[in-house]
């Protein structure tokens, strides 16, 4: 082929590459880059109802982070967020590292266990919400009828302050412990037979081949379970809002940046209030916080990546 046959082959390609990528291309900036620009620009502005009167800068930004009444709203619904993201990387990524292991052992039935450990992952959120808030009811909920047969009277467990965020943090767990199981699994089964055998040769038992064999084999999984769980508890929003409401109840004990986002901008139950700067400026806030520290997370779980 000639020098000049070759490159109008190259021109043919890319435009039929760049055809291709059009469609998804224009659909992706319609409903994603467009609105994302336009919240960015929302949070530099002032508002009358739905109305955009005016620039303000930084004010918006200052207000929910430094001025009341907002700024204690955005710090106890980013605290209970944080508060997500550990309990779910202890409970539910600890617990599917655990069943990970498990599955690997291979014992029989192993491979009906992977798909009963998933199946909660492909149900809806609004469904486990509602599902999960019928079973925790305090009148007539499976959960306290059975604490009641162990002669153990159970809580109002969505009602409490002391129970309703670890109630959604446990039905969540519930709902997506299989996602990081399977992640695990998989990592699991590339580690080298051979490795593994040789341990138990060693003397390894169940718990040292967890903690210093598997463990350090498997840390691309542990990376991307890490990072997607941060992302997760940060875009928390339909769980909290199918079994506590809008407004967190109770008392604001469950509340959560997407609720407060969604409560400020749009109006929530007790106030039908429309904020778009300051709701705005909550959507920017949010984003900061998830880009930035899933970045510096990702260059640090990277670099132990090639440390081990």
């Amino acid at each position: 082929m000639t020098p000049a046959k070759s490159r109008r082959h190259r021109v043919r390609r890319g435009l039929w590459i760049l055809l291709l990528l059009a469609p998804g291309a224009a659909v992706m900036t319609m409903f994603v880059v467009v609105p994302v620009l336009g919240a960015f620009a929302d949070a530099f502005r002032s508002f009358q109802g739905p109305r955009p009167t005016g620039w303000v800068g930084f004010a918006n930004l200052r207000d929910v982070l430094f001025v009341a009444p907002y700024a204690a709203a955005t710090w106890r619904a980013l605290w209970h967020n944080v508060v997500v993201f550990t309990s779910l990387m202890v409970v539910q990524n600890g617990l599917a590292y655990l069943i990970a292991f498990a599955l690997l052992k291979a014992l029989p039935g192993h491979r009906v266990h992977q798909v009963i450990v998933f199946l909660p992952v492909v149900l809806s959120a609004i469904v486990v919400g509602i599902l999960w808030k019928e079973l925790l009811n305090p009148i007539f909920g499976a959960v306290n009828e059975l604490l009641a047969m162990l002669g153990v009277q159970g809580p109002p467990w969505l009602g409490d302050a002391g129970t309703a965020l670890a109630s959604i943090i446990a039905t969540n767990a519930w709902h997506w412990m299989g996602f990081p199981a399977l992640i695990f699994l998989a990592a699991m089964q590339r580690i080298p037979r051979e490795t593994l055998e040789a341990a138990r040769i060693d003397g390894a038992t169940d718990r040292v081949l967890m903690a210093r064999i598997i463990w350090p084999l498997v840390a691309p999984a542990t990376t991307i379970v890490v990072i997607l769980t941060f992302i997760g508890s940060f875009n928390w929003f339909e769980l909290p809002y199918v079994m506590t409401g809008l407004d967190g109840s109770p008392g604001g004990a469950t509340d959560v940046l997407g609720l407060l986002f969604y409560r400020t901008a749009f109006g929530g139950v007790s106030s039908g209030l429309e904020d778009f700067g300051h709701g705005s400026a909550l959507a920017v806030l949010m984003f900061i916080v998830v880009a930035a520290v899933s970045a510096v997370a990702l260059r640090i779980l990277r670099a132990r990546e090639i440390e081990l």
